[in-house]
């Protein structure tokens, strides 16, 4: 089946229509959250290191819980895990305009919540990782990924931009709460989804502590196994470290180096560009993979990730600043969503949930908070640039192991892997 057929048959399908939807609710709301957190945090506190540990916390939990959170959802009824995950973080949002309308909001209610709320996501996004796959079949999952990371990246796109005009007139607790309200309706379309998002094994045997062990062990044993596996998680490691350290400054370099602060429109722009970059990766990526291969597409984007992190980190104004992270966008997200693409085609369906769950655990969960807090430390001695340039450097090594892994010999398709 080709991209395109794929594509209409996904759109005419009505459960993946509300996955769909589910997810671009939910994303609206995030999105917003996106630039609100760091900004409440850095009003709260004038601090770019704490201003950092938002941003870390986004990551931690998965560092923290991927492993269980993988196995339970291969066990549990994925559905179940999303639709509760998102209520109880509904909950948790809506703490924090609520404490600011009594005059008590601080910056370790604020922080506390940066962790919490991440943390449930963690267990959502290991049963989502595995529902796409039971959900759409294995011959629509790339196309099915196109059209998640495509319509996705559009609100990533234009919610920031309406976040930054809205920040002008109101604040960014305030606003918190429109992302306590997506996700109650993304609980409550992920519940209308009439297909199971498990197959029939799941819930069928009881939990203990040993079977999570050894479900845990299992998947390791595949992810660690599987040489390009293993090789995209270890340099997706590597490139998280300096997304963290670049995305946890993007407040404070934008006051400081581009002139732009909180309540500035182009504080939108600048956080929306990155979008830009992730659409046309999305876009573009299945035609990528199906002529050189996903190794080869990693081993490409690279190279550019890292010299296009440099170059934005140079920026001298909202303009130029924009413009380089709309390509770094492109290069950086390329990485990521072919990484995540390639281990649902190769991963059995009794592991899906924990193998891609601790391949993002091992990348994003490891690389993000420790580019994160090594970034907020260098920034806090000597400026955001310096700490984006930071993570720059980690992305260069990264650059080099993966040219001397098993990528560089890996052929153009990967093979599925029967349960």
């Amino acid at each position: 089946m080709t991209g395109d057929a794929a594509l209409v048959r996904l759109r005419e399908d009505p459960d993946f229509r509300r996955f769909l939807a589910a997810r671009l609710i939910s994303l609206a709301g995030t999105s917003v959250t996106f630039i609100a957190f760091p900004v409440v945090v850095y009003e709260l506190s004038g601090s770019p290191l704490l201003t950092a540990l938002v941003v870390a916390f986004e990551a931690l939990p998965y560092l923290l819980l991927g492993l269980p959170a993988g196995a339970l959802a291969d066990r549990l009824d994925r559905k179940v895990v999303m639709v509760r995950a998102d209520l109880v973080n509904a909950v948790v949002l809506a703490t924090i305009p609520i404490a600011h309308w009594f005059g008590v909001l601080t910056v370790p209610h604020m922080l506390v919540a940066a962790f919490l709320v991440p943390a449930l996501f963690v267990f959502f996004d290991a049963a989502d990782f595995g529902a796409v796959p039971t959900l759409v079949g294995r011959d629509r999952i790339a196309g099915a990924n196109s059209a998640i990371w495509s319509t996705s990246t559009v609100v990533e796109t234009a919610f920031p931009l309406l976040a930054g005009a809205l920040l002008a007139v109101v604040d960014g607790a305030t606003l918190i709460a429109v992302d306590a309200l997506t996700y109650v309706a993304s609980a409550v379309l992920i519940r209308a989804i009439t297909r199971p998002l498990s197959d029939a094994r799941a819930g069928a045997e009881p939990l203990d502590r040993s079977a999570l062990v050894a479900d845990v062990r299992e998947g390791l044993q595949f992810l660690w196994g599987h040489l390009t596996v293993r090789s995209m998680t270890i340099v997706g490691a590597l490139q998280s470290v300096a997304g963290g350290a670049f995305v946890g400054q993007l407040v404070p370099w934008s006051d400081r180096q581009l002139g732009v602060q909180a309540g500035d429109w182009r504080l939108g722009v600048v956080f929306s560009a990155w979008g830009v970059g992730v659409l046309f990766a999305s876009l573009t990526l299945p035609r990528a993979v199906r002529r050189v291969g996903a190794a080869r597409v990693t081993l490409l984007c690279l190279p550019a990730s890292a010299v296009l992190c440099t170059a934005t980190a140079f920026a001298y104004d909202w303009v130029t600043g924009s413009l380089a992270l709309v390509a770094w966008g492109a290069a950086y997200m390329g990485v990521v969503i072919n990484s995540i693409t390639y281990r649902q085609q190769v991963t059995p369906e009794p592991l899906m949930s924990r193998v891609n769950t601790t391949g993002r655990m091992l990348s994003f969960g490891l690389g993000w908070p420790v580019g994160s807090v090594l970034g907020g430390v260098v920034a806090q001695l000597s400026g955001p640039r310096e700490g984006m340039l930071t993570g720059a450097l980690v992305l260069a090594l990264g650059v080099v192991v993966a040219w001397t892994s098993p990528l560089r010999h890996e052929g153009s398709a990967p093979a599925v892997v029967a349960a």
